[in-house]
């Protein structure tokens, strides 16, 4: 089974559970990873999901760490590029272990929509 890795700023939540409402249909053969509070708004939307640390708490590394060893094939991290969040070497380094292992990463829903729809070409290996 392919897992995902989500992730939203507090900015952006409400558009982490909307994307993945209209993307419902790809999903239902994907196991989703989150951060902590990211996964509580994803599952109070009726989908099933793995939730890790909040992002501060430690969450970002979690999922970075899943990345290195190889269990997530895509990140979908949609960020506040206007905020300014502590915990921002984490997500530093996720970005950085997902270039370094070429695992996707989508950072906005439309990129985020080409990445879930590029899942499931014939032939993809994602």
């Amino acid at each position: 089974m392919k897992k995902i890795a989500i992730i939203a700023h507090d900015g952006k939540k409400a558009d982490m559970v909307a994307f993945l409402k209209d993307h419902i249909a790809h999903l239902s053969g994907i196991e989703i990873v989150a951060t902590g509070t990211t996964g509580t708004h994803v599952a109070k939307a009726g989908l099933e999901v793995d939730a890790k640390l909040s992002g501060p708490h430690g969450g970002d590394a979690q999922i970075a760490a899943m990345v290195a060893e190889k269990e997530i094939k895509a990140v979908i991290f949609f960020r506040d590029p206007l905020g300014k969040h502590p915990h921002e070497p984490d997500v530093q380094m996720l970005l950085r272990l997902c270039d370094l292992y070429n695992v996707p990463l989508a950072t906005n829903p439309a990129t985020a929509h080409y990445l879930i729809n590029g899942m499931f070409e014939e032939g993809e290996k994602v």
